[in-house]
Order: structure tokens, then sequence, then C-alpha cells
């Protein structure tokens, strides 16, 4: 008599049979088999099959190469390999994990024959990250014993496995897999069912709305994916994800989740049909939103699409001197920023006091980086010296730029544009750092919206690469051309963007931490959970509470209205938890108490 599930001890689960044998089913065997199970590798193709050995061999070989194998190790791994092209070969496992295409008509055949096949007590597992875990389960003859196992590609490397259970998996089997994945040295993460579980479920949407952004022709691929990179820290910007990951998978992703949620958020952008069914779906074509050396490579290679260099100083106007209005850390940075590149700065505030302590804290700031070794104590100097502190706005007589860092309030921002506008002498360009509001509503402000244009810095500003160069339909093309030479000299990376609300970063950046929100308030998984599943399935340097957190619950609940009032997307409403907790004056590190609780210093 078979053993009831709730009885199978972690030791039986000795071998595993891996059915579907490409990428993703080969890492995951190669980690299996590393790890010192028996791995039964099935695919219905005898290619596949011997591409898995031979896949294996490499691996293992650069493995020892590396010192991380012995030989013996080697070849102890690639014994406990063993590929198949029946399923009957799985009749011993005590788990069998299914890596086949995202077809539920595929999965749910490799389950009705698995039933024929294995053991009572054998723990079915689906890698899917689209389709219903329960409606795989639901056509098993024991239902009891199907979950969820979705390992992130390259299995070998990825440490994240959120382990999936529907509302009729045994608590014993989510147990068994979860003490497996922990042994196979992964980080497991338990979810509920439903499409894209936590990880795919946040960064799908994301990517989504960056195809979408790239479709409206509101920036060019290079200039999203580099405002992603440097303005979020991510490992790669969003289409080229896409294009490794394969447009049509994504877009398989997506309409399963857009079936389930209704939120137009996930509704596939119709460029990533267009490519699916051009056969252009990214790397493994060779073709997708960029192109590529040969189909399978990962090296871009030029296009019509790519832009080209542009000649330096062409049409631009000549900058030599720079105010910067503010006190804050975002103004003081900036001037920092202009001074280090070696320009003559005024740093003008409300008063001459406040003016005085951003410069202190500017000269704090380089005494760290001598410190640090970044900076020599003589480059400091003449940078610090070349700052000149002001109490009033009328020390722009002579500026050829001048950058705002105030308060992010309309009223306030046009009030000071106004005085601009009476200040700066004609030809100057005026700048707002605005990350929310439009830049022609500043622009209105003045009797020369010609000469306005953002320049929207990250925070802190001498570090952070990333400026965000906004254009209105007014600015002119020589200040739109000299901000970013500008750029090119105080060592940073200009992207281009229209007026509109979030620009690149934000845009992209803040519907994704909303949806985060979402799924704590539904319960769906916890805090801890999603940041892990992000950090280590995404790449992410922070996961989404840490970063709320961080940049403060009351500025994400402001960028997230302004999102909401301008684009009309109801995805976009802010979540309800959020406002709550602004209310309750949580506000993230500041206040001591966030998505977290924080020691006070």
């Amino acid at each position: 008599m078979a053993a009831p599930l709730s009885d199978t001890p972690l030791s039986s689960l000795k071998t595993v049979a891996v059915v579907g044998l490409g990428t993703m089913g080969t890492g995951i065997s190669e980690v299996l088999a590393r790890a010192g199970r028996e791995v039964i590798g099935i695919d219905i193709s005898e290619a596949a099959a011997a591409q898995a050995v031979t896949a294996l061999e490499s691996s293992t070989a650069r493995a020892v190469r590396r010192g991380r194998l012995t030989e013996q190790q080697r070849g102890d791994v690639l014994a406990r390999f063993r590929t198949f092209t029946d399923l009957q070969a799985a009749a011993d496992a005590d788990l069998v994990i299914e890596v086949t295409p995202e077809s539920y008509d595929i999965k749910q055949q490799v389950f009705r024959a698995l039933d024929a096949v294995v053991r009572p007590e054998t723990i079915l597992a689906t890698g899917t990250n689209a389709l219903s875990v329960t409606r795989l389960a639901a056509d098993s003859a024991r239902p009891e014993r199907v979950l969820g196992l979705h390992f992130f590609n390259p299995a070998p490397a990825m440490k994240l496995v959120e382990v999936v259970s529907s509302v009729l998996t045994a608590p014993a089997a989510v147990a068994a897999v979860t003490d497996l994945a922990v042994e196979l040295g992964k980080e497991p993460v338990a979810v509920g069912d439903r499409p894209g579980f936590v990880a795919d479920g946040l960064l799908f949407g994301y990517l989504n709305q960056a195809a979408a952004m790239y479709e409206a022709r509101y920036a060019s691929r290079e200039d999203i994916d580099a405002a992603m990179k440097l303005g979020c820290g991510l490992p790669m910007g969003p289409l080229a994800l896409l294009d490794m990951i394969g447009v049509d998978t994504a877009r398989t992703v997506l309409e399963a989740m857009y079936a389930e949620s209704r939120d137009r958020l996930h509704a596939p952008a119709p460029i990533l049909g267009q490519l699916s069914e051009a056969g252009l779906t990214g790397r493994k074509a060779g073709r997708g939103f960029y192109s590529y050396e040969a189909p399978g490579s990962a090296t871009v290679v030029p296009d019509a699409l790519t832009p080209r260099e542009s000649s330096a100083g062409e049409g631009g106007r000549t900058v030599r001197s720079v105010g910067v209005a503010g006190s804050g850390t975002m103004a003081s940075g900036i001037a920092e920023v202009f001074a280090k590149a070696g320009y003559a700065v005024v740093l003008a505030a409300r008063s001459e006091e406040k003016a005085q302590a951003a410069r202190a804290r500017i000269g704090k700031s380089l005494s760290r980086s001598v410190d640090k070794g970044r900076l020599s104590a003589e480059a400091a100097a003449e940078t610090l010296e070349r700052i000149t502190p002001a109490g009033s706005y009328d020390a722009f007589a002579d500026v050829d730029l001048a950058v705002e860092a105030v308060a992010e309030d309309l009223e306030i921002k046009q009030q000071l544009f106004a005085a601009f506008d009476k200040v700066c002498k004609p030809g100057a360009i005026l700048a707002t750092t605005t990350s929310s509001l439009p830049v022609v509503a500043c622009a209105r402000a003045t009797s020369r919206p010609q000469d306005v244009i953002g320049m929207h810095f990250f925070n802190p500003a001498p570090a952070m690469k990333l400026v965000e160069v906004v254009r209105t339909v007014l600015t002119a093309d020589d200040v739109h051309a000299t901000v970013r030479e500008v750029c090119a000299t105080i060592r940073k990376h200009p992207v281009d963007c229209g007026d509109r609300a979030g620009f690149i970063v934000n845009a992209l950046l803040f519907p994704y931490l909303n949806n985060a929100i979402k799924m704590v308030q539904e319960h769906y998984a916890t805090l801890d959970d999603i940041d892990a599943a992000m950090k280590l399935g995404g790449g992410y340097p922070m996961g989404p509470f840490e970063l709320l957190d961080v940049v403060g619950l009351d500025v994400s609940l402001a960028i997230e209205k302004v999102l909401h009032r301008e684009f009309r997307d109801p995805g976009l409403a802010p979540a309800p938890l959020l406002e709550h907790l602004v209310a309750a004056g949580c506000l993230g590190r500041k206040t001591g108490r966030g998505f977290r609780e924080y020691a006070r210093r």
C-alpha cells in the first residue's frame, strides 16, 4: 500500500523527473544533479534531450576550470542525469517538475499522462509562470499533490524559487518542496495561485508599460532602457529584458494576467502582439525591440532605429555660469555637480543664511569625497570656491543657465519662474528639476517659454548619472541641444522625454510600487517575501517596500496621484493602504515608521 501524501518525508524526494528539457528544464536538472538528486530528464525530442546532456557537460566543465567542482564531482553529477523521451521514465520519481510550453493543453496532457505513471504519493510540480496551478491541479487524479515550483532563468544562478499553493494543495507537499528548495541553495517564497505570482506579477506589468511607452514614441528604446538602469539601478532596461525573456513569452504571461485581473495595465501592449506575429521575438530570433548579431546572441548590432551620434556643440548656446535656486539636498547636490565640472555657480535661496547653510552642506560632501580618496583636497577647495551663496534671485542676472530645485509645488515654481523672467538676461536657459509637475506650466509663467526646459536630476545628484531632459511643445531646439551638451560636461547621461506626468522613470517605477502595495493589501504575500522576490528574481537593488520607505510614502502618494490624474487609468489609482499610512503619519524612514518600523536616531 502506498504511503499517504501527508507521510511523505523530505528524504523521499531523492529522485526527481524534469519534463521538458529546454533552457529552463536543463537548468533545473543541473541544479538538482549538483545537489545530489537522481535526475530523470524527459523530452519528446531526442535532439532536446541530447542538447541538455551537452549543456550539462559544458557547464560542469566550466565549473571544474573555475575550481568549483573536482573532476570526480563532475563525473558524479553527469552520472546522476539520465535522459528519456517517454513519460514512463518518471514512474520511480518522488517529485516531477514539468517545464513544458506555456499552454494549458500541453500541460494538462502531461499531467493526465503522469497520473497513469507515477506513484500516488509522488508530488507533481508545474514550472508555469503564467497559468493557473489550480486549473492544472483540478484535472489531476490527486489534486492535493499538485503545486507550482517556479524557478527563475538561469536556474543555476538565480536564488529565488516561488512555491505556489492552490486551494487544493496538501501542506505536506508544500513543506517537502520548500525544504528541497532550501537544500538546493535557493530561497523559497510561498505564494498563492494567481498569474505571474509575485515576481513576474510585478515585473511583467512594468515591462508592459515600458513597451507601451515605446510604442507611443514617447521615448527611444535606448533612452527608456538607460533611464531605468541609471535611475533605478536595474541590471537591464525593460525592452532589452523583454528581448531576453522572449516577446512572445511576455505576451502570453500578460494575457493570462489580464484574463484574471482585467487591469488595463496588464492588457498586452499591441506592439508585443505585432512583434510576436512577425516572428521578432527577441534574442532567440535575432531581432525584437533591438537587432542582434545572430539568433540566440546577446550582442546588439546597430539597425535603422539606432540613434546617430550628434556633433558636439551643434547649434547650442554658451553656458559658463549656472544659477541654482533652492537650499535643500537636491539644490546643494546640483550645485556641487556643476561646480565640480568647472562652472561658476550662484546658489540662491530665500535668505543669505539658508544659502550659506546649503554651501556648508556642499563643503561637508566634498570633504567626505576627499576622505574616501575620490577627490583631492585641492580640487575640493577649488570646487567650493566656485560656489557663491546669495540671499536673492537678483544674483541670477548674469547666469547662462538657471536651475530651480525648490519644493514640488506648482504655484511656488511658477512664482519662481516669473522671478527668473524678470531677473535673468535674454538668452538664459531656465530649467526646472520637477519630477511630476508639467514643465509647460512653469514655462507659461514667463514671457519666454521657448527658453524653458526640464532637467530632472535624481537624488543624490552627485552620485546619480541620469538626467531626464524634458522638452515642452514650446522649447527651442537650441535650448534642448545646449542642455544635452551641458549634461555631457557634468558627466551625466541625458535621456529625452516629453512633458507628461512621471516622465520615464517615475511613470514606470511608481505603478510597479503601487501594484506591490496592492499585493500586501490583498494579503497575497508578505512585505518580506515581495521584497525578496524582486531582489532575487528581478535583480532589483532594493525591494519595493524598502524603496517606498526610503523615498517617503507621502512623496510616493503624491506621484501616484499625479499619474492617476493625468492618465485616467483606474489601475493607477493609489492603493488605499498607501493613503491610510500617509494619513496616519507613517511616511517611511524619515518618521521612523512606514511599511516597516525603524530605530529612531
